[in-house]
């Protein structure tokens, strides 16, 4: 079994079970902190390109190889897939006793990794709080990631919490009951922010079509547009002010109580796309109730709504 050195892992021989973005952005993270990724697993043609990109000095091997390898095993596959891979791990024995297996899902904790605890593993959930789209952006963000982490008890608690620390990262212990709450808040907060983020560039779009000033951009499809520069810096000033002044950030004409406002959104909408129009509502309601917004607000919102 490893040695450990107070809270901090000896190097470590590391597997990763897949190559995907998650995967190997956290093998350079951890090769990074002196640690050695030996093998990883690359079933498409997409994965190996990005392990040979990321990580040319490791071996790729199938999934029984990689998982005998590594002191640390790193499992790196989507949610859907961590079930069937954690039994057939166990059902063949590739994972030795001691090793130290971490899976990267936000929505699982450890007892996902039962069958592989009960051969004497020491199971861990580490999950970066952070969106990953392959680009080299994902590995340099990492050291400003919080993950949240879940394990058996102390002392696994302290070797995830090492290994988070020495990548640069922030850790935090996320209940074994929890996780499902804590990846439902995290999806919330980036998945979500994509979708109005775009729905807004859309409209802003249909607003801004055939109105160019001389010599500028056309307002078109592609990203990057007068759209998107325009949105960009009012989405980033809003995100940190929410994050910095909290229930004060909100402005606008439902945090003030306009309601002529807001009904005029809702028709201007409507026009370019109700199902937009509805999300706008929606949305706007959210907001209406944080803000304590009065009645004739909520009784536009409450308009034409959905049957």
């Amino acid at each position: 079994m490893v040695q450990f050195d107070g809270l901090r892992p000896a190097r470590l021989t590391v597997g990763i079970i897949s190559a995907g973005r998650v995967g190997t952005a956290l093998g350079v993270a951890l090769e990074r902190a002196d640690h050695v990724v030996v093998a990883c697993s690359a079933v498409s043609h997409a994965s190996r390109q990005r392990a040979q990109r990321r990580l040319p000095d490791t071996a790729v091997l199938p999934v029984d190889e990689v998982a005998g390898r590594g002191e640390l095993l790193l499992l790196a596959v989507p949610d859907a897939e961590l079930a069937s891979l954690v039994s057939g791990l166990a059902a063949t024995s590739a994972v030795r006793p001691g090793t130290i297996v971490a899976h990267t899902s936000g929505a699982n904790g450890i007892s996902m990794l039962a069958p592989l605890a009960d051969r004497g593993c020491i199971p861990l959930a580490i999950h970066p709080a952070m969106t990953f789209t392959g680009s080299d952006e994902d590995v340099a963000r990492l050291p400003d990631t919080c993950f949240g982490i879940t394990a058996a008890d102390e002392v696994g608690y302290a070797i995830a919490q090492s290994l988070v620390l020495e990548i640069g990262g922030e850790p935090f212990r996320v209940r074994e009951d929890a996780r499902t709450l804590y990846h439902a808040a995290l999806a919330h907060a980036s998945n979500h922010i994509v979708t109005v983020l775009l729905d807004a560039v859309d409209a802003l779009r249909a607003a801004l079509w055939g109105q160019e000033l001389l010599g500028q951009q056309l307002v078109g499809d592609e990203p990057g547009g007068i759209a998107e520069r325009v949105i960009g810096p009012l989405a980033r000033a809003s995100l940190e002010n929410a994050m910095q002044r909290g229930q004060a950030a909100l402005t606008g004409p439902v945090a003030r109580g306009d309601a002529g406002a807001v009904a005029g959104h809702l028709r201007a909408l409507t026009e370019v796309d109700p199902e937009l129009a509805q999300a706008y509502r929606a949305n706007s309601l959210r907001t209406a109730r944080r803000a304590h917004a009065p009645k004739d607000v909520f009784a536009v919102l409450a308009e034409a709504g959905p049957s």
